[in-house]
């Protein structure tokens, strides 16, 4: 198990507004900074945890941060990564005192199985492998808070009984109903993304512009968790269906003065390609898991309902509801909070929101304790 950590006085990824420079006679308003920030500014360690036995072991990329109270195990939506609850996780913790497991999950991030099973079964008994490898037989007491797909498995793992010390589980995005609808669309939206990228930078940058990401700080340290550098043989990339159609280039009079520069040498109509040019794909191919999404959802309205635990579901509309989740909420069964309008990645986008309302739910049932310079006020609940 490979674990660092970050160093005191380490600056990492703290976040520089970029909203506008020093106003001079001259001023212009400053270009958005679409640089990759490092996840030493929101998580205390980054480990590589190995499970099953050694001519089988799979080992997932895990970030830790806080060393004392409940932990929160946040399990992140489909083809994202633990990093993209890197700023929620500073938000939490600036408001209770916990701890953060935030693991990539299979196929995702820098996780490496042996094989390429993503059912709900599969996925929900790495969580629990994942957590008994970092806390033991007898973990401390945890909250599952998982988004999208991550969300789903959550609430198969708190389902099935697989952490014997869970006593929260909190679904963000994440309803069978609304989810059902639209797994016929994916495949087109998995089709109309761009395929790769010429750097990190444009990566970012396209994740911001295209609304997949709307936070712009969260965009810069969770996109590199979702896509890789790759090297690509010259000859595959001269022939005419090459990669390099593929490959988003967006808005290059937006980019510092150096990225200017390479777009100008890799946007030349004839231009010359050397040996081992890098190209930046996605990590994981969800099209190839298709076999899978139904599974991830049908039926998770009904498991969410059974668990006997507190539940809080975070929506960012209150039409996302399905029939049975509108009756069990109108019958009091869960917690329910409504955010404010934005994309899927709810915690990305509105990361002090989300944070304010687990915040509200871990205090409600005392699972962890305030902290004393929380300034942050309590979200009503919808019950």
């Amino acid at each position: 198990m490979g674990t660092v950590e970050r160093q005191p006085g380490e600056e990492g990824g703290v976040f520089e507004s970029t909203m506008c420079k020093e106003k001079t006679e001259n001023a212009v308003e400053a270009q958005p900074d679409y640089s990759p920030l490092s996840w030493r500014g929101y998580f205390d360690q980054m480990e590589d945890v190995v499970v099953g036995a050694a001519d089988s072991s799979d080992s997932f990329r895990v970030y830790k941060a806080g060393t004392g109270g409940p932990v929160l195990v946040l399990l992140h939506g489909g083809g994202h990564s633990a990093l993209s609850w890197a700023v929620c996780t500073t938000a939490i913790s600036s408001r209770v005192s916990c701890r953060v497991l935030a693991m990539d999950l299979r196929g995702h991030g820098a996780t490496q199985v042996q094989c390429d099973d993503f059912s709900t079964q599969t996925m929900s008994r790495d969580v629990a492998n994942v957590v008994q490898a970092c806390y033991g037989e007898t973990p401390p007491p945890m909250v599952l808070i998982g988004h999208g797909v991550g969300g789903a498995i959550a609430v198969h793992a708190a389902s099935s009984m697989l952490l014997p010390t869970i006593v929260g589980l909190v679904a963000i995005d994440v309803v069978e109903g609304s989810a059902m609808e639209v797994l016929h669309s994916i495949q087109n939206f998995l089709r109309g993304r761009p395929k790769s990228f010429k750097s990190m930078v444009h990566a970012i940058e396209w994740s911001v512009k295209s609304g997949q990401i709307q936070n712009l700080e969260s965009a810069r340290v969770s996109v590199v968790g979702q896509i890789k550098k790759c090297e690509v043989d010259k000859d595959v990339l001269l022939e005419p269906a090459s990669l390099v159609v593929d490959v988003a280039v967006e808005g290059n009079e937006e980019f510092h003065e150096q990225h200017q520069l390479n777009d100008k040498e890799n946007t030349t109509p004839e231009r010359s390609i050397s040996d081992n040019q890098s190209v930046y794909n996605w990590r994981i191919d969800l099209s190839k898991a298709e076999k899978y999404w139904d599974g991830w959802f049908r039926g998770t309205s009904n498991l969410f309902l059974s668990c006997n635990l507190p539940k809080l579901l975070l929506l960012a509309g209150v039409d996302r509801l399905d029939r049975d989740l509108t009756i069990a909420q109108m019958q009091g069964k869960f917690m329910m909070q409504l955010l404010p309008p934005c994309g899927h990645a709810v915690q990305e986008d509105h990361p002090d929101k989300v944070a304010d309302a687990i915040t509200s739910f871990l205090l409600r049932h005392k699972f962890a304790e305030s902290r004393e310079d929380n300034q942050s006020s309590p979200l009503p609940f919808t019950q």
